[in-house]
This record gives structure tokens, sequence and C-alpha cells, in this order.
């Protein structure tokens, strides 16, 4: 069975390649002279005296080196960069900041501060990109209660990312706390022509909580923030300037669809789910594998998600007996942290499997596409049918391991961590389960 799991490695990291943002920046983004095509729009750069960039997220770097080279070597612009790691090659004009991630640091702080320098005194004369991906609520942010501290971002943060609370909820508790997040930034660009591209790590529909949505029109409410806090009893969890600010209803509405910023603002999804799943699909075929591809189970609990995504794959393997089969799923799964361990959504997921899996033909990998997983320095993990014994074996327990949030620690005594370092992408986590007949 090491060779299920050997092939579902190839396949994971054959997807990775398969997905490049400035080759997709170049073929979405056209010039014409001093003309850009996008998304069936045309802006003549002519009739702009700035132009001014913000890349916030794990994808901004690339995003920026396909931006210059789809304006090169005429157009220069300005602009303020928040990522997670440095740049291989700084551009002339920008400004880089090493944001936190997924906790906001000094670094997040000083990068919003300097977007909103960068955006004051936009008008109808500037025209700003807004580079986003997935990571950008944390690398750039900046409270909009300012009595509220660094520590107190990075209080909220920490009990957002740990509460169980889906990307929606948390990203809408987000938005109305925040100065540069829920379309403010879009307020800030002011009379400014605004074009949002984007890396989606999000579902589709829901675009406004990528990065927290700093440029869309946030479609959330104060009562239903409200609703958040109560149900997973945040607001004790949450410090106290922030907790008397929002129980005093001083908190205000964020930007909505008829504000006036949004009337020349638009957005292009630049690489969405269709993007993770076509180069993985293909992969998996040219693996010799009958495929089937799976979204249903985003945000769903951990355990129920794994249940439901084996029984798809037992049903695909009864639909085509004699032949391997494969399931891929995107999205990410609800995985609470319950005690003090290592590891992420992604190695909980595949932790959760293998005791469904144990004795069977079958190879379960889960792995973010940014090379990330929870606080551990995995992209995920991958297991098979022998990986419960394996781990009996040398006195570890996986159901021990799940109630302490610490499958990096497991997988790590058997060498079926995924680890790729920081990928500069971030579309969705990859879930990819393969059955012998």
């Amino acid at each position: 069975m090491a060779d299920l799991k050997q092939l579902a490695r190839q396949i994971f990291h054959e997807t990775l390649a398969a997905i490049d943002i400035p080759a997709t920046m170049q073929r979405k983004l056209r010039r014409a002279g001093t003309r850009l095509l996008c998304d069936g729009k045309i802006f003549d750069l002519r009739e702009f005296d700035k132009l001014r960039v913000v890349a916030i997220g794990k994808a901004a770097h690339a995003m920026v080196d396909g931006l210059a080279l789809v304006l090169a070597p005429f157009v220069r612009f300005e602009g303020v960069v928040s990522a997670p790691t440095a740049p291989r090659m700084p551009l002339p004009g920008m400004k880089y900041f090493l944001g936190g991630h997924p906790i906001p640091n000094e670094r997040s702080w000083k990068a919003a501060e300097a977007v909103l320098a960068l955006l004051k005194n936009s008008d109808e004369k500037t025209l700003v990109f807004f580079l986003l991906s997935g990571g950008g609520s944390a690398l750039m942010e900046l409270p909009l209660e300012r009595s509220l501290t660094l520590e107190d971002v990075q209080q909220i943060n920490h009990a957002l990312v740990t509460c169980g609370a889906s990307i929606e909820e948390m990203n809408a508790l987000r938005k109305h706390v925040s100065a540069v997040k829920g379309g403010r930034l879009a307020v800030a660009a002011g009379r400014a022509t605004k074009l949002s591209l984007a890396v989606t790590d999000v579902p589709a529909g829901n675009e406004s909580a990528l990065a927290s949505g700093p440029t869309l029109p946030d479609p959330t409410r104060v009562a239903y923030v409200d609703a958040i806090l109560e149900k997973y009893d945040l607001l004790k969890k949450l410090p106290s300037r922030l907790r008397q600010w929002i129980e005093s209803r001083k908190m205000p509405e964020t930007p909505k669809f008829d504000h006036p910023c949004f009337a020349n603002a638009h957005f292009l999804l630049l690489l969405g789910m269709d993007d993770l799943f076509h180069p993985a699909h293909h992969a998996v075929e040219a693996k010799g594998c009958v495929a089937c591809c799976d979204n249903s189970t985003d945000d769903w609990p951990v355990d129920l998600a794994a249940e439901f995504l084996l029984e798809q794959l037992e049903n695909l393997r009864r639909e085509n007996p004699g032949r391997r089969v494969a399931l891929i799923a995107d999205g990410e799964v609800s995985s609470p942290v319950m005690g003090d361990g290592i590891g992420g959504r992604n190695s909980a997921f595949v932790l959760a499997c293998v005791e469904r899996i144990a004795g069977k033909k079958i190879a379960v990998l889960s792995a973010g596409t940014d090379g990330i997983d929870g606080n551990s320095p995995a992209a995920g993990a991958v297991a098979d049918g022998e990986t419960l014994e394996m781990a009996r074996a040398i006195g570890l327990d996986p159901a021990d391991a799940f109630r302490r949030s610490d499958a990096f620690t497991l997988f790590e005594r058997l060498d079926e961590l995924i680890v790729t370092g920081p990928t500069g992408n971030n579309l969705r986590d990859l879930r990819i389960l393969i059955a012998e007949p």
C-alpha cells in the first residue's frame, strides 16, 4: 500500500506544479499598447496619472510578478505588498512587509497603515490594482476601534481560528472590527478606478470572504456578527476593550452594495476551485484511475467529512469493479482546536480517516496548496490501511492524537507528512482518496 501513498503524493505535487499564477495573469490580462483588456473591459492607461498596487496574501509575490510582466516595459507603479515570505526579487516602487499568519504581527499592522497612506488622495486619475489571495486577513490588519492594541488584534484572531467557526463566520466578524476589511479599502481609495484580481481559497460565490473582502461590498450585517458571537460563546474570549465596544453598540455596518465607492470598482477571479480540480483530475486520470470530483464537504466538521468522502470512495469503487478509483475533494473542513498539540485541519482530516481505512487498500491525502497546515511546518499528511497498525506498533494512539489536536506529531513519527514549505499559492485544501479494487 506504500505505492498508493506515493501515488497520492505524486498527484498532489503535479497539481501544485500546474498552477502558474504569473502565466494565468498574462492570459487573463492583456495589454495592447496603452490599453489594458480585462474580463471584457478596457482600461486606457493614458487616462491615469497614478498606478498603484496593493498585494495582500500568500500569492502576493507571484501576482505582483505577473502584473509586472503584463505592464512591462512601459509602465511603472508604486505599491504595498504584505506576504508571509520575502520576495525573491523586489520590484522598484514597492514597499514589502513580512506579515504574520495565521496571527497578525507588527508588520501586518504596518502594512495596513502603509496601504491606507498609499490610497490617500486617490482620485479619478488613479488606477489601483488590488491583488488578493488567501491569508490576507492576517497579513494586513488595523482595528476600526483605535484603542485596540496589536496584542488585542492577535487575541481576536486566535479566538476565531480556534473556535471552529467557518471562514464565512470568521470573516464576518473580522470585517466589522477592521479598518481595512469588508469593503473599507474601496472606501479608502475614493474616486479611483479599482481593479481587484483574486486567487481565491473561499467557496465560489462567496468571494467577499477572500482576505475578508477589503474591496468588495459586504453582505453580512452586525446582527449576523452578534449571532456568531453567541453561537461560539466568543464574547468572553475577546479583549475587554473590544467587548466593551461591541456591547455599547458602537460597531458600524460595513459598506454595502449601494455605497458610491463601488461605482467604479471591478472584480476578476484569476484562479478558483476549477483551477484546482482540473489539474488534479488530469493528474489522477494520467495515473490510470477512474476519477470523480466532490466539493460538497466544504466547511463540514472533520469527522463528518471523513465519513462522507470515504463512503463516496467506496461507492465509486463498487461502480467500477476491477479498476483503481480516486476521489478528489477541495475546500476546508472545520476542525476546532481541542488540545495543545501541533497540526491543522488537513492532518486532522487524515487522522480522522486512519481507523476507518484500517486494513483496506485505501490511501488518503489532505494538504493545503499554500504549504501550511495550522500551526505545523507541514502542508498536511497521507495515510493508508497500514497506518493504524504502524502507529500502535510504536505506542501511538491516533484517537488520542486527534483529541489533543496533535496529528503532526503522529504523522511525523510515521514519515507520512506532506512537506512543501510555503508554495506562494493558496487556492484551497486538496484531498485525494485512492482505492484499489
